[in-house]
């Protein structure tokens, strides 16, 4: 229970946004993990654990826990449109997060409205695939459809892992200069950046690669020994949304990001007995 004694001290505080600076408000376009650790519910987390504001448009919901997906209930396209607007029209977007759409009538509902409006905020598309323990989180005809309508055209940063980069570019990735083509690549088809995550290689350091207007830089951190990463890709691309959004360039967003996700990992709580969450409030003080 938080005591009411830590806000007591504070008797004077102002709550009102007269004279200060807004918070950047991050919509995050995704499915609802009901286990917690990934989708909707991580982007909220980590969205709020960087100081940002977070909005959702729910795109289906899973029962899932860390063992995997037993069942994907799907939302209507009408209706995760009707979400993004409600949010857009209202509260207003400084950033947007795309994760699990599902289906391709979803990804051409969400692009049409996209295509209607005069102009985006930044808007990082995490292309989810396919859920830790396998299930398909994505159909096979949305795949190319995500290109054509969201990748080519709406997309500042992409940010596959090693799976989905070799299914959007029909290459094998083996190594850190086939990481480089394939991110060259994968900018060549529209977004203006591309971060190629590099965890499913083998390593005692993961690599990860970002092609930029600015050129190529690449992450190296040491690779965490644990079962616990149920989540990471969502919440990678949920604190790089938030970044940009608040400002941050490109590459300080993408910094800041992956230590984050680093930190969070080495501080899972250790829940479930597959592919635990991680600790998505580490930043947040103890009451």
């Amino acid at each position: 229970m938080i005591s009411l004694g830590k806000l007591e001290k504070y008797p004077d505080i102002d709550l009102s946004l007269s004279g200060k600076k807004m918070i950047a408000r991050v919509l995050s376009i995704a499915g609802s993990d009901s286990g917690g650790g990934a989708g909707i519910q991580a982007d909220i987390k980590t969205i709020t654990a960087l100081g940002g504001f977070a909005a959702t448009a729910i795109t289906a919901l899973t029962a899932q826990n860390t063992q995997g997906v037993s069942a994907i209930e799907a939302v209507s396209p009408d209706f995760v449109v009707a979400q993004i607007k409600a949010v857009r029209d209202d509260i207003g977007l400084d950033g947007i997060k795309i994760g699990m759409l599902h289906r391709t009538e979803v990804v051409e509902a969400v692009a049409d409205y996209f295509d209607s409006l005069r102009g985006l905020p930044p808007l990082v598309l995490d292309p989810v695939m396919i859920a830790k323990g396998g299930a398909a989180l994505l159909s096979d005809d949305a795949q190319s459809t995500i290109v054509d309508r969201l990748i080519s055209r709406h997309t500042t940063l992409l940010t596959p892992n090693i799976p989905e980069a070799e299914a959007l570019t029909g290459t094998k990735i083996e190594n850190l200069e086939q990481m480089k083509a394939a991110g060259k690549l994968l900018q060549s088809m529209g977004p203006k950046a591309v971060l190629v995550k590099g965890g499913h290689l083998e390593g005692s350091d993961v690599t990860d690669v970002l092609v930029s207007e600015e050129g190529v830089r690449v992450f190296d951190h040491p690779r965490v020994n644990t079962r616990h990463t149920h989540g990471t890709g969502c919440t990678l691309s949920s604190a790089i949304a938030t970044g940009l959004a608040q400002g941050l360039s490109m590459t300080d967003s993408v910094e800041r990001g992956l230590r984050y996700v680093e930190i969070a990992i080495h501080e899972a709580p250790g829940f479930g007995n597959g592919h635990g969450p991680l600790h998505h409030g580490h930043t947040v003080g103890e009451f």
